[in-house]
C-alpha cells in the first residue's frame, strides 16, 4: 500500500514530489525541460489553458493546466513550486530569476500611487534601495519602523503619519540583515488585519531568507506571503541566482499572473538547479547552525570581539527579542554577525587575513562567506539609519558554511590575531 505524501516529513518527499519516473522514460531525476513553448492537443485545449493563464476566467476544481510557454509554466518550474511549498505549508509559490525580482514584482503587484508601505528596518541593502528610491517615484508613500518597536508603538507611527487608510502592506525581514534583530511576525499580522476593510486588504510579507524554509514559517504566525532570495540556502551552493514568493491561492495568483507579464520568471535551469538543492536542504541547514553555534561561542570570549549577534545568545535578560525568538524560530540559525575592537581598518585587516572563509556577499552556501555590511551590502542605506540599526564600521558579518568548525575558528583566530 502506497503511503500518503502527506503523512511524510518534507525531506523525504524532496526526492519525488510531484514527478513520475514514468513521464520520462524512467529517469529517477527530473530531465531540464530546455524548451520555450509547448504543443497543444487542440486549438480548444488551447483557448482553455489561456483563458485561465490570463485571468480571464477561473480554474475549475476538477480541471486539469496544461503547458503553454515556459514564461508562462514549465515541468521543472511548476515541480519545484510545489516541493517550496511543502516545507511552508502554503497553497502557491513563484519562482523568480532573483530574490530582489520575487520582491519587487510582489511589492508592484500589490501597490498602486497614494498607497503606504509600512517597512521594517534594517532590510536588505538592494530592497532599502528599491522601496526608498523607486517606489517612492511612483508616488507610494513608505514608513519604517524599528525592532525595539512594540505594536503600541507601531501603531502610534501610524496614526501619526495619518497612514491607517492608506496603509496596503506591511514588508519585514527578521532576522534582519545583518543585525539578527527580531520583528515580531504575529504583532504584524495583527496590525495588518486591523487596518484592513472590506474594501481593501492589507498584506503582511515576511522576507525569510535569513531563516530558509527549515527554522521560520512566516505564513504560520499570521503573514500572508513569504518571500526567499533562494540564491541563499535554498540553492546552498553559489552556482544559482533565484528568489520565490508563496503563499495563498488568493494571494499568489495576482503575483504569478504580473510575473508573467514582467517575464521574471526563472528558467528551467535554475529550476533543476534548484530541485537538485532541495534533496539536501535540511541537512546542509542543521550542519549549518551547528557549526554556528560553535563560531558564535568562540567569538563571544574572544579578547578583539566587542559584541556577537547571534540569535543563540538571547537570554530571557534580552526581554521581547528573546520571546520572539522562542515562539518564532526553531534554530538559532547559522548567520551571525560581531563587532571588533576598532573601526572600519581593523574590521578590513580581519577579513584580509582570512584563508578559509570567503570574503564575498550572499550568504547560506556550503563555503563560509564574510563581508563588511556598512560599505558592501548595504553601503547605499542611508548613514543616519546604519547608525541607528547598528551597522557600524567595525560590524562583520558571517555566514557560516559545512566546513569543521574546528577549521572554522583557527582561521577566524589567526585573522583576528592580525587585529
Amino acid at each position: 500500500m502506497k503511503r500518503d505524501p502527506q503523512s511524510m516529513h518534507p525531506e523525504s518527499l524532496m526526492m519525488s514530489h510531484g514527478y513520475e519516473p514514468s513521464w520520462s522514460e524512467g529517469a529517477i531525476k527530473c530531465p531540464i525541460f530546455q524548451t520555450s513553448t509547448f504543443v497543444f492537443k487542440t486549438a480548444e485545449e488551447g483557448k482553455r489553458f489561456f483563458e485561465v493563464a490570463y485571468g480571464l476566467r477561473t480554474q475549475e476544481p476538477d480541471e486539469k493546466m496544461g503547458l503553454i510557454y515556459s514564461r508562462l509554466n514549465n515541468p521543472d518550474l511548476e515541480i519545484l513550486e510545489n516541493r517550496l511549498c511543502l516545507w511552508d505549508k502554503a497553497e502557491e509559490a513563484a519562482v523568480f530569476e532573483s530574490g530582489m525580482s520575487a520582491i519587487t514584482t510582489t511589492l508592484l503587484c500589490y501597490l498602486s500611487p497614494g498607497d503606504i508601505l509600512l517597512h521594517s528596518n534594517p532590510l536588505y541593502g538592494g530592497t532599502d534601495h528599491f522601496i526608498n528610491h523607486v517606489l517612492t517615484r511612483f508616488g507610494i508613500k513608505v514608513i519604517g519602523f524599528s525592532p525595539n518597536d512594540d505594536c503600541d508603538r507601531i501603531h502610534q507611527i501610524i496614526q501619526e503619519a495619518g497612514a491607517g487608510d492608506k496603509l496596503k502592506m506591511i514588508f519585514i525581514e527578521t532576522p534582519a540583515n545583518p543585525t539578527n534583530a527580531l520583528i515580531d511576525i504575529s504583532c504584524c499580522s495583527g496590525i495588518a488585519k486591523h487596518y484592513s476593510t472590506e474594501e481593501k486588504q492589507v498584506l503582511l510579507a515576511v522576507d525569510n531568507t535569513y531563516m530558509g524554509p527549515i527554522w521560520q514559517h512566516p505564513l504560520q504566525h499570521g503573514a500572508d506571503l513569504v518571500l526567499y532570495s533562494a540564491t541563499k540556502y535554498i540553492g546552498g551552493h553559489s552556482d544559482v541566482i533565484a528568489g520565490a514568493c508563496l503563499g495563498s491561492k488568493h494571494v499568489m495568483g495576482p503575483v504569478k499572473t504580473l510575473r508573467t507579464f514582467l517575464g521574471s520568471m526563472a528558467g528551467p535551469w535554475t529550476g533543476w538547479l534548484l530541485m537538485r538543492s532541495l534533496e539536501t536542504l535540511k541537512v546542509r541547514m542543521e550542519q549549518q547552525a551547528l557549526n554556528a553555534k560553535h563560531v558564535a561561542d568562540f567569538l563571544r570570549s574572544h579578547p578583539k570581539i566587542e559584541k556577537v549577534h547571534y540569535l543563540g545568545h538571547l537570554t530571557p535578560e534580552h526581554g521581547r527579542q528573546y520571546e520572539i525568538y522562542k515562539k518564532q524560530y526553531t534554530s538559532a540559525g547559522a548567520m551571525l554577525s560581531f563587532n571588533v575592537i576598532g573601526g572600519e581598518a581593523e574590521a578590513f585587516r580581519f577579513l584580509n587575513a582570512l584563508q578559509l572563509a570567503h570574503l564575498a556577499v550572499s550568504l547560506g552556501s556550503t563555503e563560509s562567506l564574510v563581508e563588511h555590511p556598512a560599505t558592501m551590502t548595504h553601503a547605499d542605506v542611508s548613514l543616519e539609519l546604519k547608525e541607528e540599526m547598528g551597522i557600524t564600521s567595525n560590524l562583520v558579518r558571517l555566514s557560516v558554511g559545512v566546513e569543521h568548525y574546528e577549521d572554522l575558528i583557527a582561521d577566524i583566530s589567526q585573522a583576528l590575531e592580525k587585529i
